[in-house]
This record gives C-alpha cells, sequence and structure tokens, in this order.
C-alpha cells in the first residue's frame, strides 16, 4: 500500500467520561476500525484508556432510532414523520404554556438532561425551550452527583459556578478520597500520573476508601474507613491538624476570613472516638496528617465516593478545608479554581422548590426529587417532560417511581440515538443524530492553569431519518410560530457573512421590538450564524457567543492560549475561528498562578459555613450505626474496566464482567451459603434483584458492589428485548437523599443478601443466556 492510500485517521474525542480524552480513528463505512490517543491534542497528548477502544459501539448498533415515534394506547410506539411529531408536540407545549400562564404559576415543563459525557451542542440550545416555557425546572446528572459541592463553592468562593481543578503533575502529594482513578479517571492521563506517584520516591500518595482499589494499591497509605464515616474520618483528621498547628497562618491571614469559628468547632472533635468510629487505626491516621504538614504542594481528589454517600454535602465542605486550612490553594500543585468557556450549571440564589422545599444549586433541582415533582397533589407540579440525551428511567433512584412518574405526564418528550428504557415509557420520541454524526461538544472544560477547548467534526453522516439536536429545537419553534420571519433571519445571516462582529448589534432592534426572542438566542444564533459556518458547521454557532463573554472578561488569559495581541470583539472572534478550525482541540485560557484570585467571586475566601459547622458538630456516632436488617452497604454504581454510562448499550462492547456481577467477599458470601458464581438476591428497603456473584476480597467486611451501566434492555435478535444486566436503581429509594443538595447516598445503600428463590434464578439464568447467545451472535457477524 503507497502512502496516499494509507487509511485516514480522523479527529475525535472520547465521550464515555467527562476528560473527554483527544482520540484519532479509522473508520469503515459507519464503522470505527482502529482508535488511537491524539498525540497532538492539547491536553491528553496521546493518552487511551481501554474503554475508549469500544467506541465503535456507541453508534453502531441494532437499536438506533431512525423514525419518531408516538406513543399508542396500548403502550406501544408507531413511526410518524418529523413534521406530524413535532406539529403535535408543539401544540401540547402552547397548551401548557397557555394554561400555566392564565394561571399565574411557574411553567410546569421539567426539562431533563441536555447532554451525555459528550454531547452537549443540544443542551445549549434546549436552554431556549426551558426559558421559552418560563419553566425553572431543570434536572441533569450532576444534581444527584455534584450540587452539594456546587452550594459550597458558592459561600465558599462567592459564586456556585467557582469550581476547583486539582494541578496534581506538579504536586508532591495527592489525597484520593472516594474514587479510584485507576478505573474511573477524572482527571487528565490519569494512569500515567498515579504510576508516576508510585514510582517517584519523593511525591507521595493517600488514598481514603472503603476498597482496597487498584488506586489504594499503589498509595503509601490507604485508610479503609468504614462506609459512611467519611465525615467523621475527615474531621478528626482536621482537628489533628489544627491541634498540632499545622494551619497556614499567613495564608489564612490574606485570604480568608472565619478560621476561629472552624477552629472552634474543630477543637471540639473527639478525635480518639471518630477515628475509632471509621475503624481505622490512630497511628495510620497520624501518619497521615504527618505527611499533610510536610507536604510542599497538596493536591486533593474527590468523587462520587464521598459526594454520593452519607453526609455529603459535609463530606464536601470537610475536604475543601483540608486544603484550605493548610493553604494548598492556589500554587503549582495544589488545588484552584479553573476557567469556563461556558458554565455548564448556573447560579441560583435561595430560591427553592414550592413541591419539596429543595433549594435550586447551579439552576437545578436534585434528580432524585423528579418524580415527586410531577406526582404531587399541587396545582404546580409538573405537568410535560422533557427528557434529552438522558435516561433518568434507570439512572434515577426508585425506579418504580419515576417510571409511574413518567407515564403519568400529560406530554413526556424523549430525545435520543437509541430505544432507552425512558423512550420505551414516552408519549414521544425523537431520534437524534449520534455525537460521531454531527458537530459536537462539551462544556466539561475543567483545567488549571491551561484549559482547552474542543470542537469535534463528524465521521459519518447521519443516519437517514436522525436529525442533530440544534436542528430539531429549531424546527420546533419554527411550528411553535415563534421564529422571526424567514426574510429577517436571511437579512441576520448576511450580516453573519460579511460582519459577523455585528450580529448581535443588528439582531438588537428585532429583539427591543419582540422581547420574547430574549429567551431564545441561541436559536437565533443558530439560524443566522449558523448556516456561514463551515462544513455544516451549525450547531457550533452557540460558542461564538460564549467566545464573545470569554475573551471580555479573561482577555489576558485567553491572549496568552491564542499567542494574540488582539482584544475586545476582535480577539473573540479570533478565539472562535481557532475553535473551529482546530480539530485536534486548541488552548483557550491560560492562567498564571496567582490568577486564581481573579476567579474567585467574594472579596476572601469564607471558611465558615454556618449549616456545615453546626452539621459537624452535631455528628454522634451513636445515632450513626448500621440497620442490623439491612446489614450490608452497596456501593450502587461502582465503576470498572467495561462499564460506562448508559450510551454504550450493545452488551457486546464488555470485554470482562459480562452480567454485571455483585462483588462480595469471600466470607460475607459463605455466610449465606453460597459461592462465587452463585445467584444471590440483593434487598434493600425499596426493592429486590437477583444477581451473579464475583469474589472481591479487597472489599470491607460487610460491603458489596454493583456496577453502573447495566439495566439496559436491547433487541434479542428475536424480535423481544432482553435486559442486560442489574437494574441497580430498583434497590434505591429516593427519599434516602442528602439534606441539603438532595444528593442521593447511592455509594453506601442499606441491603442485605439472601438466596435467591428457583423462579428468580430460573429468570435470571435465562436472561443471561439470551444475553450471551446476542454477545456470541454479535461477535461471529461481526455486529
Amino acid at each position: 500500500m503507497t502512502q496516499k492510500e494509507l487509511p485516514l485517521w480522523h479527529k475525535t474525542a472520547c465521550n464515555l467520561c467527562y476528560v473527554n480524552c483527544g482520540l484519532e480513528v479509522q473508520i469503515d463505512g459507519r464503522a470505527i476500525t482502529r482508535i488511537r490517543g491524539d498525540k497532538h491534542h492539547p491536553r491528553s497528548k496521546g493518552y487511551l484508556c481501554q474503554k475508549a477502544q469500544q467506541l465503535t459501539w456507541y453508534g453502531n448498533h441494532n437499536d438506533r432510532l431512525t423514525s419518531p415515534l408516538r406513543r399508542r394506547p396500548d403502550g406501544t410506539h408507531e413511526q410518524i414523520s418529523w413534521d406530524v411529531a413535532l406539529t403535535e408536540i408543539a401544540a401540547t407545549l402552547q397548551q401548557v404554556r397557555d394554561e400555566d400562564t392564565a394561571a399565574g404559576r411557574p411553567g410546569s415543563l421539567a426539562y431533563v438532561g441536555g447532554g451525555g459525557q459528550g454531547n452537549h451542542s443540544g443542551g445549549a440550545y434546549a436552554s431556549a425551550l426551558r426559558k421559552w416555557m418560563n419553566s425553572p425546572r431543570y434536572f441533569t446528572s450532576l444534581a444527584q452527583e455534584k450540587t452539594g459541592d456546587f452550594w459550597l463553592n458558592g459561600k465558599i468562593f462567592g459564586g456556585q459556578t467557582c469550581h476547583s481543578a486539582e494541578d496534581i503533575e506538579h504536586s508532591d502529594l495527592l489525597v484520593v478520597i472516594g474514587c479510584n482513578p485507576w478505573l474511573a479517571h477524572g482527571f487528565n492521563r490519569a494512569r500515567n500520573v498515579v504510576n508516576q506517584f508510585k514510582n517517584d520516591p519523593h511525591r507521595k500518595m493517600i488514598v481514603i476508601d472503603p476498597r482496597r482499589t487498584e488506586t489504594a494499591e499503589m498509595a503509601d497509605v490507604h485508610l479503609p474507613l468504614r462506609p459512611g464515616t467519611d465525615a467523621y474520618l475527615l474531621g478528626a483528621m482536621l482537628a489533628l491538624i489544627v491541634e498540632r498547628g499545622g494551619q497556614d497562618d499567613s495564608f489564612l491571614q490574606v485570604h480568608t476570613d472565619g478560621f476561629n469559628e472552624v477552629s472552634a468547632t474543630l477543637q471540639g472533635i473527639p478525635v480518639d472516638e471518630w477515628i475509632e468510629h471509621a475503624e481505622v487505626e490512630r497511628a495510620d491516621v497520624d501518619r497521615v496528617v504527618d505527611m499533610i504538614l510536610a507536604a510542599k504542594a497538596m493536591s486533593v481528589r474527590v468523587e462520587l465516593g464521598i459526594q454520593q454517600g452519607r453526609h455529603s454535602t459535609l463530606n464536601s465542605y470537610l475536604e475543601k478545608l483540608l486544603y484550605l486550612v493548610t493553604g494548598n490553594f492556589g500554587r503549582p500543585g495544589t488545588n484552584a479554581l479553573h476557567s469556563w468557556l461556558a458554565p455548564i450549571w448556573g447560579e441560583s440564589r435561595g430560591e427553592r422548590s414550592e413541591i419539596t422545599g429543595f433549594e435550586y444549586i447551579g439552576g437545578q433541582l436534585p434528580m432524585a426529587t423528579l418524580a415527586e415533582e410531577i406526582l404531587a397533589d399541587h396545582p404546580n407540579r409538573v405537568r410535560a417532560l422533557w427528557v434529552d440525551s438522558s435516561n433518568p428511567a434507570n439512572t434515577v433512584s426508585d425506579t418504580k417511581s419515576i417510571t409511574r412518574a413518567i407515564t403519568e405526564c400529560e406530554l413526556s418528550v424523549v430525545i435520543d440515538v437509541a430505544y432507552t428504557e425512558t423512550a420505551a415509557l414516552a408519549d414521544y420520541v425523537l431520534p437524534a443524530a449520534s455525537q460521531h454524526e454531527k458537530w459536537e461538544f462539551t462544556f466539561y472544560n475543567l483545567e488549571w492553569p491551561e484549559n482547552t477547548y474542543q470542537l469535534r467534526p463528524p465521521l459519518f453522516e447521519p443516519l437517514p431519518g436522525t436529525l442533530p439536536e440544534p436542528e430539531i429545537y429549531s424546527r420546533l419553534f419554527e411550528k411553535l410560530g415563534v421564529l422571526p420571519e424567514e426574510a429577517t433571519l436571511e437579512a441576520l445571516a448576511d450580516v453573519a457573512r460579511t460582519d459577523r462582529g455585528k450580529l448581535l448589534e443588528h439582531a438588537a432592534p428585532l429583539i427591543q421590538e419582540r422581547p420574547d426572542l430574549a429567551s431564545i438566542i441561541p436559536i437565533l444564533v443558530y439560524r443566522t450564524l449558523g448556516p456561514t459556518l463551515p462544513n455544516g458547521a451549525a450547531s457550533a454557532a452557540v460558542l461564538w457567543l460564549f467566545c464573545h463573554r470569554t475573551a471580555g472578561r479573561m482577555t489576558l488569559p485567553v491572549q496568552r492560549a491564542l499567542g494574540s495581541s488582539l482584544t475586545g470583539s476582535a480577539l473573540a472572534e479570533e478565539l472562535f475561528d481557532r475553535i473551529v478550525r482546530s480539530p485536534q482541540g486548541t488552548l483557550f485560557t491560560v492562567h498564571d498562578y496567582d490568577e486564581t484570585w481573579d476567579l474567585v467571586r467574594s472579596d476572601r475566601v469564607q471558611l465558615a459555613v454556618p449549616e456545615m459547622l453546626s452539621w459537624l458538630a452535631s455528628l454522634d456516632p451513636v445515632l450513626d450505626r448500621p440497620d442490623p436488617a439491612y446489614p450490608f452497604s452497596l456501593v450502587n454504581g461502582q465503576r470498572r474496566s467495561h462499564n460506562a454510562n448508559q450510551i454504550l448499550r450493545p452488551p457486546a462492547w464488555r470485554k470482562t464482567d459480562p452480567d454485571g456481577a455483585l462483588w462480595v467477599r469471600t466470607d460475607d458470601l459463605t455466610a449465606i451459603g453460597a459461592h462465587e458464581g452463585d445467584w444471590i438476591a440483593v434487598v434493600s428497603k425499596t426493592g429486590r434483584i437477583v444477581v451473579r456473584t464475583t469474589i472481591d476480597d479487597k472489599l470491607r467486611r460487610h460491603q458489596v458492589a454493583l456496577p453502573h451501566g447495566f439495566g439496559m434492555a436491547v433487541p434479542d435478535g428475536h424480535g423481544g428485548r432482553v435486559t442486560n444486566g442489574p437494574r441497580i436503581n430498583m434497590l434505591t429509594d429516593a427519599t434516602d437523599r442528602d439534606p441539603i443538595a438532595g444528593t442521593p447516598h447511592h455509594k453506601d445503600v442499606a441491603v442485605r443478601l439472601e438466596l435467591p428463590t428457583e423462579e428468580e434464578k430460573a429468570t435470571a439464568v435465562r436472561d443471561m443466556e439470551r444475553v450471551h447467545a446476542l454477545v456470541l451472535r454479535q461477535a461471529t457477524l461481526g455486529r
């Protein structure tokens, strides 16, 4: 084969976690045939993990949607045209909006989703629908994982969109709490970095996690605390730091307020009692404190282990105190705040739900309250549900309740690439082009001090019958009669072609004349600027708005990133052009370390959060014990080698753990008369599922684990559907949640283990065999 005939490598990115590493792929027809890390990506620089190598399964399978669907009275779906679907949906939305307006109530549309780990283009335009419907009710996966952290950022740094990053590559001490970067990644080139800590005698790593994870195996110290006791252990560690005078007095005096209040609360902690409650050794805790106080630059890395654990928001507060009290912030190798091209969540000012009383955080309500918002006997309940690139029927706590809620809505619409469990319940299903069939991007730009943005060109043409999400929303607004006349849009498009920087200036008189158009500016930009962009990149139009905002707010960091001396609108235009013409991604900000203080919204960091100090002081080990009726702690949604989010649906993609087994210790399994590979029942207060078992003696006694990314019904090849692995949210209780953020305690679900009935076992075996046969058939046929 000559050089000219060599297969092309196309640039894209991984969409299986929020790190979004840059990739290069080769394709054959509609299949990705080879994958490698993109060495030219400015952040990931060629890094590739084992999950990304299976990406061809994402859009190339037989469960893709290729026609809009409408629910029949018997619950099945029928194919309809796009025109019919959007006309009927628009009519119902208009009716709901009119009735809400007449009743003087907030909009009764609930919007769920806005994109997964790799596709945020739809969400950027869907915001127009929420605003037009006058609805504040917004739910995303972040609202069942991270909102306690956002709430605290508002209290401590002055803004809920202030978000911390870790400069781990320059740290001499890495503290890992409630996460396993070896498998879950979460930061750039995670495995390489963990190995560097393991092999460098001058760098240390501490892992705090009940299980002896792959990362813990490489740590200098592992604290295997009892599940649910993170707040006790972190509180005791902080108390020891202050007792030994380990706080950074200079940093605290220059940058913070409230240390005296924090110190007084910490001094009241019964350190030995709390360490004993966490079931770790005092000597090991002392060693950890020694390491923290000796560190020149410490980074603290946390994840869902504490954010979806008991005392979720309090845990997040204590991990922030760990690096702030010791002055490990805003310096090389420490935690800091990062820039955004556009924040993926918003700011809230204490608004609360009329239904549940929960506070809006980052503009969102807790996902765990979605069913309550729909099913409540309240005049302002949710009446219409819009789901975009999300699958709440599988991913939200208490599957039975959320299923009932979806079916009781007056209107339910799902936009997705596949026939998900939520799509199966919806009134209308709209087929989207996959992430590899359109221009796509994410707003997970979470790096410091250099931050990167990547706009990804399509690898394939959209499947016939599918549309990119921005086009779906644009056509919907046409049906709603909201868009200006076509001649007006054409005139603005001419401005975009000839003098792009003046587009909003020319649109201003139109918006003044029709103020309702202010809510749909992303759609207007899509319809005017979008057609002028090269190679069909219309969905990138909304990024133009964000480039202007970023260049205006962070001029010097943007200039550094671009190597430019331009200012104002010219700098914004150069940033947008650079993003559009850089498929490998591009730097968009480069900060000096001391400029992290420019990103803090308050004059000084506020350490004393009264709600948190009160909560910390009220902790009592006597009141915080396992329920004897449910003695096991279930990690519900563990990350493993070959599980991912809900977008990788075909079972054949998994190289390991094909059944989504329950991981359990040998002694715990033997105690109920079972052995490895047996089927057992996992029982909670909410539900019961039957799963296969695998031994994992790295778990703590009475700790078990189930993976996320299973429980999906897929075509069985014979005209039916079969569910692959456990539907883990059959076990979770939506009311078992954080009192402030509503975050579910998914990483510490109280369960017991039982032997299944013969009927349960037979059903489980039958479904497993159907899935294995499907996987074998797909492997034989090459998909």
